[in-house]
């Protein structure tokens, strides 16, 4: 049996029939940018995620740099962020010209530690910027404890966790703002590019709506020095289609995960995240940890398990940042992470007998290894 790591042609198949009157819907339209279909998906995303406003964006890092730019965050200014993450965090707040202050997950969650948040709090930090990694909530209680004790905003990094919940609540209404991304493999993802923010406050959302065309509420009429980030009529339309099946294909992939950690749990040689009891993730990847790795994955590969490492460089030992004359000096726990850590395959379409073919290739493989 193959089991390939994300299968994406299988959930377009199962909506082909509403994706293609979605795409002729658009096309006969005429309109392609800033339409209707925008402006449904931007009301009923913001419902879906239960805030006031939802601005449709050119993708997920201009998400954050729209942010953190509409919050007149910048040069003189710190941002603190999780060391473990995509390294697209780090790049919006330094595109903005602020300062990278990074904090080591928590080996548990592998989300930022709030613990050690506080600590890296500095005069000049002006927000704290957590990611919901692999789809499971970032403990935004605890930050934001440490956010209103010290003045900061709290934004979410959500790119990875559509429709996750916090004590009940969504993702994208837990802090002052969030930013999504569509990226196709997403948990809700588009054909292309795409991305959002989502926020109750309506001094930010208009100020993102002028910076993500061009400045300008009218055309030729400018008013900032803006972007050109629009998440365009054919992604929002068929983000309003797969928008109404996140929440059963979310359930789908609990019930992958829950199969895995019920299998896996006992191997002692595979270290395996656990859920919490106040979060409801939504499993975007589902993580393992191997001392031996890679020598895990070829073992898995021969088995026909295709698997994905996220991350194998740790964003402040990319060449990105060496390059850019940065030193964050040894990060010890996102270090060890980002050689440990295996994604197995994960998504709404992979079958039982899939995912019972996985578990029985890493038993055989964990023997050997």
């Amino acid at each position: 049996m193959r089991v390939p790591f994300v299968d994406l042609t299988a959930a377009h198949q199962e909506l082909k029939d509403e994706m293609v009157e979605a795409y002729r819907r658009v096309l006969d339209s005429g309109c392609y940018i800033l339409g209707p279909e925008l402006e449904s998906f931007e009301a009923e995303f913001s419902a879906y995620c239960s805030v006031k406003h939802c601005i449709g964006v050119g993708n997920g890092l201009d998400a954050i740099a729209l942010t953190l730019r509409a919050y007149g965050i910048g040069p003189g200014d710190s941002v603190i962020v999780p060391a473990n993450t995509y390294i697209a965090t780090w790049l919006a707040v330094t595109h903005v010209g602020a300062e990278i202050i990074p904090v080591e997950p928590d080996e548990l969650s592998y989300n930022i530690d709030p613990c050690c948040v506080e600590a890296a709090v500095a005069p000049n930090t002006k927000a704290i910027l957590a990611v919901h990694l692999y789809g499971r909530p970032a403990d935004m209680d605890a930050l934001a404890q440490v956010a209103r004790k010290h003045h900061l905003l709290l934004i979410e990094d959500a790119a990875q966790a559509h429709g996750a919940r916090y004590k009940g609540r969504r993702v994208g209404s837990l802090g002052d703002a969030a930013a999504f991304s569509f990226y196709p493999t997403k948990n809700l993802g588009a054909v292309g590019d795409g991305g959002a923010v989502t926020t109750n406050d309506t001094t930010l959302a208009d100020r993102i709506r002028l910076l993500r065309n061009y400045g300008s509420r009218e055309k030729y009429i400018n008013e900032r020095i803006g972007f050109n980030s629009r998440l365009d009529e054919l992604q929002a339309a068929l983000l309003r289609v797969k928008l109404s099946k996140l929440d059963e294909w979310n359930s789908r992939r609990r019930r992958i995960a829950n199969q895995y950690y019920k299998s896996l749990s006992m191997e002692r040689l595979l270290e395996i995240s656990l859920a919490d009891s106040v979060s409801e993730p939504v499993w975007h990847l589902y993580v393992v940890r191997h001392a031996k790795r890679e020598k895990l994955m070829e073992a898995l590969f021969r088995a026909g398990v295709e698997t994905l490492i996220h991350y194998p460089v740790p964003p402040h030992l990319s060449q990105a940042y060496v390059a850019h004359n940065q030193s964050y000096g040894h990060l010890a726990i996102t270090e060890r992470l980002a050689r440990e850590v295996v994604s197995l395959p994960m998504g709404p379409h992979l079958s039982e007998s899939q995912v019972n073919w996985v578990v029985r290739a890493l038993r055989d493989a964990t023997e050997y290894v």
